[in-house]
This record gives structure tokens, C-alpha cells and sequence, in this order.
């Protein structure tokens, strides 16, 4: 199995302040080991990969700007 198979298989979430109207988003999926990032409107690249820890660490400091 690819990287590739991996990532198309999982569940990919977006922000529900984005909206279908092709706005700058990501989109983000988590598994047990680390959390998964992509560029909504770029699905040929590909995303990219951030330990759990690093991505709350990440999550708590954009809550607070």
C-alpha cells in the first residue's frame, strides 16, 4: 500500500468557516499517530504529515491569536 492509497482513504474534514465557493482552505484527517494536511483546492499535491502532539501544539497556539 502507497502513501498515496493511504491518505485517499481517509476521512478528510474542512473548517466550517469555509465555504464551496473555492476559498483558501484546508482540510485535515487524523489517525491515531498523527494528522494529515491538505490544500482543498490542490488535491494533486501532496498533503502533509504532523505528529499529534506537534499539531495540538499548533491548534492551541492559533486559538489563542
Amino acid at each position: 500500500m502507497t502513501a498515496d492509497d493511504v491518505t485517499s482513504s481517509l476521512a478528510w474534514l474542512r473548517s466550517s468557516h469555509s465555504s464551496n465557493e473555492g476559498g483558501a482552505c484546508v482540510e485535515v484527517a487524523a489517525t491515531a499517530r498523527a494528522v494529515h494536511v491538505r490544500d482543498s483546492k490542490d488535491l494533486a499535491r501532496r498533503p502533509f504529515t504532523v505528529g499529534r502532539h506537534g499539531w495540538a501544539d499548533f491548534v492551541r497556539y492559533a486559538a489563542g491569536h
